[in-house]
């Protein structure tokens, strides 16, 4: 074995270790990043031809997290790994993200890239090494790449930007950045925050990009010490200079043009630009045509077309669909649109649409989480679906794909600051469901939107109302022109430079996602984009304040109800019962839902109703069985025995008095039985409670009219 080993620091000193040559030789490159205990394995495999017809790169990046890493067996039936969590499908598109752009755009061999973690360490999150870990094995190998790249996850605690934290500092962070870059460029940015501002958000990038030029340093000196400096030779794609360029001269201005008419319908557009290419074609013969390439005459369609679009733009600082750069698309929402649903809203942006729909549920609705490192509860679920029809496409039904989770967690991430805790009064789990109906642009944004509308329309008390844009920048290196768009279309995602996705609030930034496909994005551009893109949420707040401005003051007269009650940890056995009896007897009687847990405060009971007068029942019944007697209050009591000097009655759960005999009613009583019988409900008194014996006096006879006193007789004279 040829074991080669780069060690490099931290900013806080933590030692990070790139080892290759001892793991998985016939991968084209292979290596073991180490920190503390957490060890992650990266592979990466790239077929020497392309297949034929392939004009893309089909790169699939894999992670995966062994449960064995982390000393724990799988849960379910098998008990093994199965399909990818969605945690683990969001970090394998952190790294697909930072990795995809610097492969050369004509290398199409097929490529995947597979990352595990096979030693786990409580102090280190293995997300933020799985991209150093990816572009090493890569750096390794012989496939042709631009990099190396690094990732790191920055957090901002107090005033300070943490590198890489432990786990229990995330926590309490206003700010959760990872960063994705090379030696001299920032790639990409996911991350959540606690409505912080954009001069924060600027200033986390900067320190994470410091440490990152640190780790792709470590990356160039151990490929030089592999010897993996020189990379494979590969023809993957044919030319035809001369077809290019005749292409380019016939349909150029066209295609210009075309994009100067700033038609806003995007079917209408397409077509337009299609025709440019199916009258330059029809000059051909079939004879011609079979002799053609069609790979290539689709190729360079594609970049004229983006080239016209391109220039158009930097041009007249104009857009396709007629718009200014930082001119949002007309927005239209409503809410309560599904009568059914606990909350619902549809919001509408151009040729965007979401149908958004809230549902309220109990402790027994939370979403497990059972993965190596990450095990818990969920109560706030957000679910993006993306139909074929919302582009006008037929396309089957297979359930969610990488995107839509990764939209989806993008929302969810957004909207999450702004969600009422348990503690802050939000007793309920949360599934938000957005489905797009149409889409051109931005669907994820939509679903904030929506979102945020259909929270309110609950009831819920969302802290601030959330709204997100989409930016886009298209740039021009040789002649420094660029124009950064907000509200982008999907074409001018496509053909753009930048796609910058900010979610936020009146107050700050929360959550955002960033990809950047050009070299050289200065953070003055940077800065720009997030002050219009400021400028265009506060616009959308507006248009969104026209159909709902704070959450409804009640919830829908349909939606269950769920209230919480704090009892102490002496009398949690009393509710539950033996065998849990009383709990399963109030359940049944009362029509509601009985949860009781037992933490650091004591014993928190949750109930759950799909009607007020249920869980009003509940309620009292619970009420009663840990509310503690008191000398002076009022009870409804059952008459439980009769004796000859009085009657035993049940005023409380659990709780009997002696009702003396004396204290049933002013006049004088000869026989108990007379006047009343077991079984009886009446109204006592607790008058006292002694001291020695604990036992409870009550009266029922101070609760009635006392009689007048009789009148005495008059005297008769003798």
């Amino acid at each position: 074995m040829n074991v080669i080993t780069k060690t490099f620091q931290l900013s806080d000193g933590r030692e990070v270790s790139i080892e290759t040559g001892k793991l998985a030789k016939q991968a084209d490159g292979s290596v073991v990043v180490t920190m503390g205990n957490a060890k992650l394995l990266a592979t990466v495999v790239s077929s020497k031809e392309a297949k034929e017809g392939v004009d893309f790169l089909p790169l699939s990046v894999d992670y995966q997290e062994k449960f064995a890493a982390a000393g724990k067996i799988p849960g379910g039936f098998l008990k093994r790994e199965g399909k990818l969590s969605d945690y683990e499908v969001l970090i394998c598109r952190l790294v697909d993200r930072a990795l995809r752009p610097l492969f050369p755009e004509d290398y199409h061999a097929d490529t995947q890239v597979f990352i595990q973690l096979i030693s786990a360490d409580k102090d280190v999150m293995p997300d933020a090494l799985a991209a150093l870990a990816a572009s090493s094995a890569i750096s390794v190998s012989d496939i042709p790449f631009g990099g190396p790249i690094s990732e790191v996850r920055v957090i901002k605690l107090e005033d300070k930007y943490i590198i890489n934290p432990k786990t229990e500092d995330l926590a309490k962070a206003s700010l959760d950045l990872i960063v994705a870059g090379t030696m001299d460029n920032i790639m990409m940015v996911e991350g959540e925050s606690k409505e912080v501002d954009e001069s924060e958000m600027l200033d986390a990038i900067k320190a994470a990009h410091a440490e990152i030029k640190i780790q792709c340093q470590a990356q160039i000196e151990l490929a030089k010490e592999a010897g993996t400096t020189e990379k494979r030779e590969y023809n993957h794609e044919p030319k035809d200079e001369e077809l290019k360029a005749s292409m380019h001269k016939a349909m150029y201005q066209k295609l210009y043009d075309v994009a100067a008419k700033k038609n806003p319908n995007k079917s209408e557009r397409k077509e337009a630009f299609k025709a440019v290419y199916e009258e330059w074609i029809a000059q051909f013969s079939e004879e011609q045509l079979e002799e053609m390439d069609n790979f290539l005459l689709g190729k360079y369609f594609h970049d004229i077309e983006k080239e016209a679009v391109r220039n158009f733009v930097l041009d007249t600082q104009e857009r396709i669909d007629g718009r200014k750069p930082d001119e949002i698309r007309p927005i239209w929402t409503e809410v309560d649109y599904l009568p059914s649903a606990h909350g619902s809203a549809l919001f509408t942006r151009g040729e965007t649409q979401s149908l958004t729909s809230v549902t309220l549920g109990t402790k027994l609705d939370e979403q497990m989480i059972d993965g190596a490192m990450i095990s818990g509860y969920n109560k706030f679920i957000l679910h993006y679906n993306f139909p074929g029809f919302s582009t006008g496409e037929v396309r089957p039904n297979r359930g969610p794909g990488r995107r839509e989770v990764g939209h989806g967690n993008l929302a969810m991430r957004a909207l999450k600051p702004m969600i009422p805790t348990e503690d802050e009064g939000n007793p309920y789990t949360l599934r938000v469901v957005s489905d797009i109906l149409e889409s051109n642009g931005s669907s994820s944004m939509a679903t904030v939107c929506a979102g945020t509308m259909a929270i309110m329309d609950a009831g819920i008390k969302l802290k601030r109302p959330v709204s997100g844009i989409a930016m886009g920048m298209i740039s021009d290196s040789k002649s420094g022109k660029y124009a950064i768009l907000s509200d982008i279309l999907g074409d001018e995602d496509h053909l753009g430079d930048m796609d910058f996705k900010v979610t936020g609030t009146t107050e700050g930034i929360t959550a955002c996602q960033m990809d950047i496909k050009v070299d050289g994005l200065s953070y003055e551009v940077l800065a720009k984009a997030l002050n219009q893109a400021k400028e265009g949420r506060m616009h959308i707040l507006g248009e969104m304040a026209k159909s709902i401005t704070q959450p409804r003051a009640e919830l829908k007269s349909h939606a269950p109800r769920m209230e919480q009650l704090r009892i102490d940890r002496e009398l949690i056995g009393a509710v539950i019962g033996p065998g849990g009896k009383i709990i399963q007897e109030i359940q049944k009687e009362s029509g509601a839902t009985v949860n009781i847990e037992e933490d650091e405060r004591g014993g928190k009971v949750s109930i759950f109703a799909v009607d007020g007068d249920s869980l009003n029942n509940a309620m009292a019944r619970i009420k009663a069985i840990v509310q503690q007697p008191e000398i002076g209050e009022v009870y409804d009591g059952k008459v439980k025995s009769i004796m000859p000097f009085g009657a035993f009655v049940e005023f409380l759960p659990g709780k009997d008095g002696l009702l003396h005999i004396s204290e049933i009613k002013w006049e004088r009583v000869e026989n108990v039985a007379d006047v009343m019988e077991e079984g009886e409900e009446i109204k006592v008194k607790l008058i006292d409670i002694d001291k020695k014996t604990g036992k409870f006096k009550l009266s029922r006879k101070v609760l009635l009219p006392r009689p007048p006193k009789p009148e005495p007789a008059e005297k008769t004279e003798e």
